[in-house]
């Protein structure tokens, strides 16, 4: 079923629209709450989650033209809430290496100011993203939106783990310089 009949269902509140989305992503999101949460039955947790989460939000929203975008989106939120309640007296390496990572290129928000930024690094963001070739940023996406580690990269691309390390950082080094050059002052 396409993403347009399956938010169509949603919006007339017709329950098949869950067993659509599960059947047509229930894998994808699943593997996307286990890169973040590092377990299968918080991950089937956060899943089920997702699909009420996406239940109660459709209407108002009606993410016709970008339904599993949408829903990654609801399940990330999710399971990087669950992360951080479950382990905020512990740092756990991968989540604390993703961070650093990213904090090279973009420092976290720890002030009034910073968040006011938040549209416009998005923007730049978006607009970087698309100046990529299609591998780079399906690598750059698999990293540090779904939470891939970089061995399931590799596998994923048929590239050494040495590779994909360069790939990741020369892509957060540009990404570093297009910030700047975009105006947005880290």
């Amino acid at each position: 079923m396409e993403d347009e009949q399956i938010v169509e269902l949603y919006l007339r509140r017709d329950e098949r629209a869950l067993r659509e989305t599960e059947l047509k992503y229930g894998a994808r999101i699943l593997s996307l709450c286990q890169n973040i949460l590092s377990s299968r039955q918080d991950a089937e947790d956060a899943q089920n989650d997702t699909w009420l989460q996406t239940w109660n939000s459709i209407p108002p929203h009606e993410p016709r033209n970008y339904f599993f975008a949408f829903l990654c989106r609801v399940a990330r939120h999710i399971c990087l809430d669950k992360y951080r309640y479950e382990r905020r007296e512990k740092r756990s390496v991968p989540y604390v290496e993703l961070t650093q990572e990213m904090e090279e290129c973009i420092p976290a928000p720890d002030d009034v100011e910073s968040r006011l930024d938040d549209m416009a690094i998005k923007e730049a963001l978006d607009g970087f993203l698309s100046s990529l070739d299609e591998t780079k940023r399906a690598i750059f996406l698999r990293r540090y939106w779904y939470m891939d580690s970089v061995s399931s990269i590799a596998a994923r691309f048929g590239a050494r783990q040495g590779k994909i390390k360069m790939i990741l950082l020369r892509t957060r080094n540009e990404l570093k310089a297009y910030l700047k050059k975009e105006g947005i002052d880290l």
